[in-house]
């Protein structure tokens, strides 16, 4: 009561506001004009606009300000960083709120890995609220650490901050009516639940919204688009650094549906938050594709708090958090100036705050194989002829190929000259026992191995190589350093980043993660990985059960056609 009474007052001008931002352009999310004027900030929230003074007052000069910007989906783990360091990267870009998806945690940590990025975010200066995963694991194709039911997720979903249920992949799943997935679908109550459903079109899309799936961030092309838009879903329009949808899905925003888009980068790694930025990144490309920078701002901010019901962050006016951006221009779409809930957090595209101690010991430790040895890399022959997993550049897909490979003892074996080299998979959650073995064509590398435990969805430990020493010395090392990523050649470990955080991220800053990155990316292109390929962000992908057309999991060889296991070897 007190504070509110407080808030009238200053809203009113009968009393001081703690923090006045003078003369600027203020953009109005509601009304898509820039209004000049005064900012009046009491407790971390914007009592008015208009003409007010203060106990402290800045002078901004005419500059623009806009309020935060806002993430609709997000993997916060695709970055490689903890949470404090990912707020770190984004925050001084503008992003202050973002809608995060743990589902790569969950699918090696299971709940504690829910658990660790709600409470690991709680007092960062950068508003996290959570969507449950709904697909551990994504499919019945591999091992994942952990499975997690309705009853599972249910434990989480009446916390504050989590929005409902995450990307539902399994439409199938939805589409005839599995009993598992309804469950699941059931928890999110009021909440919202996102989509995830790459070609679904037609009668199969409106079957997909009836089942309470509100959004989807798979679109690829227009049409895809248009056809949510149509069955009441919001669009998500998406700019990662492995999917780039924004410029093919633009077309679709007009002064009808732009109320029902907004951005989300799902997935995007250290060199892109530093080279290109976050959210800001896709106004500025919006912008320039020639969008209203009203239309576009608005898509970059209340249109995703209204989809998820935030009803205090996305614009400036009267009870809204204090979270604002200021502009010099508005062109290179950094902002100068970063406020969270009123308080500077940012400026000049630097943190204004550390990193914190936050306990993460519980998502140590997850890199479980039992002993492996050359034994488990034999792959049987039956002739020359096998079935092998062709790359395509550019693209997580891949093409299902029936080439002649070498054979000794009846097995086969990498051949360079030809570009076939080994693709192993060793389940590391639960010490199984389990690899699957098979070939890739088309990655380049001419000698050593590389390995990783990013290898979506599951993030088993994936491992590409010319020869089987290497293979397993690469294994072994990730075993060491309990997850990661490394480089090995002729027995020798060359390079090593290390992700003790389930695997998959690091406590280190994204300076340093994207500096040994690049270092490791240089590494594997003189060592023969194809420039058409990021080498990590290629073999992330190859264990990808769900994604067409050949893939490798701990369970063996799949067609993502068919969601069959198939023989390397072909009769």
């Amino acid at each position: 009561m007190k504070k509110m009474k407080r808030l009238i007052a200053v809203a009113k001008g009968d009393e001081q506001a703690d923090l006045v931002l003078k003369n600027v352009r203020v953009f109005n999310s509601f009304t898509g004009e820039f209004i000049e004027g005064d900012i009046a900030i009491v407790d971390g929230v914007i009592a008015g606009v208009g003409e007010y003074i203060g106990r402290r007052e800045l002078n901004l000069d005419g500059k623009y300000v806009t309020p935060g910007f806002i993430d609709g989906h997000v993997h916060l783990e695709s970055s490689m960083l903890s949470p404090i360091e990912f707020a770190r990267a984004v925050v001084p870009s503008g992003t202050t709120t973002v809608i995060a998806d743990p589902h790569e945690i969950a699918n090696v940590c299971g709940l504690k890995g829910i658990k660790y990025i709600l409470d690991s975010t709680e007092d960062l200066p950068l508003s996290v609220y959570v969507m449950l995963p709904s697909c551990v694991p994504s499919s019945h194709l591999e091992n994942a650490g952990a499975t997690l039911l309705a009853d599972d997720l249910a434990k989480f979903i009446d916390h504050p901050r989590v929005l409902g249920l995450g990307e539902m992949m399994n439409y199938p799943g939805v589409l005839f009516g599995d009993k598992t997935v309804l469950d699941k679908l059931m928890i999110a109550k009021d909440k919202k639940v996102d989509g995830h459903a790459p070609g679904l079109m037609g009668n199969d899309i409106m079957a997909y919204a009836a089942a309470g799936v509100k959004s989807d961030h798979e679109c690829v092309n227009p049409e895809e688009a248009m056809d949510r838009l149509r069955a009441g879903m919001y669009l998500m329009i998406r700019e990662g650094s492995a999917a780039h949808n924004l410029l093919q899905l633009l077309p679709v925003v007009n002064r009808f549906t732009s109320q029902f888009c907004f951005f989300a980068t799902d997935d995007r790694h250290p060199a892109d938050l530093i080279g290109t930025g976050h959210i800001n990144n896709m106004v500025r490309l919006a912008v320039e594709a020639g969008y209203e920078i009203p239309v576009v701002l608005q898509m970059a901010t209340i249109n995703a708090a209204t989809y998820f019901g935030l009803g205090d962050v996305g614009a400036i006016a009267p009870g809204y958090k204090a979270d604002l951006l200021v502009f010099d221009e508005l062109i290179t779409w950094n902002p100068s100036l970063v406020f969270k809930n009123g308080i500077k957090v940012a400026e000049h595209r630097k943190a204004l705050f550390c990193g914190s101690d936050f306990s993460d010991e519980h998502i140590k430790q997850t890199v479980h194989l039992t002993s492996i040895n050359r034994e488990k890399l034999k792959l049987s022959a039956k002739s020359d002829l096998a079935r092998v997993i062709e790359l395509v550049p550019h693209q997580i897909v891949t093409k299902a190929r029936e080439m002649k490979v070498k054979v000794e003892n009846s097995e086969f074996i990498a051949d360079v000259e030809a570009d076939i080299l080994k693709l192993v998979v060793f389940e590391r959650h639960h010490a199984t026992g389990n690899v699957g073995v098979g070939l890739a064509h088309g990655y380049g590398l001419k000698r050593g191995a590389i390995a990783s435990t990013i290898a979506h969805d599951s993030h088993n430990l994936i491992v590409m190589g010319t020869n089987d020493r290497d293979i397993l010395l690469a294994a072994k090392e990730i075993e060491k350093m309990q997850g990661g990523i490394v480089i090995v050649d002729n027995g020798e470990v060359l390079k090593a980043l290390p992700l003790p955080l389930a695997g998959l991220m690091s406590n280190e800053g994204v300076h340093y993660v994207e500096a040994q990155l690049n270092t490791m990316k240089i590494l594997a292109h003189d060592m023969g990985v194809k420039c058409e390929h990021d080498p990590f962000l290629t073999l992330a992908f190859l264990s990808l059960p769900v994604i067409p057309e050949l893939k490798l999991t701990d369970l063996g060889l799949v067609d993502g056609r068919t969601f069959q296991f198939v023989d390397v070897a072909v009769e």
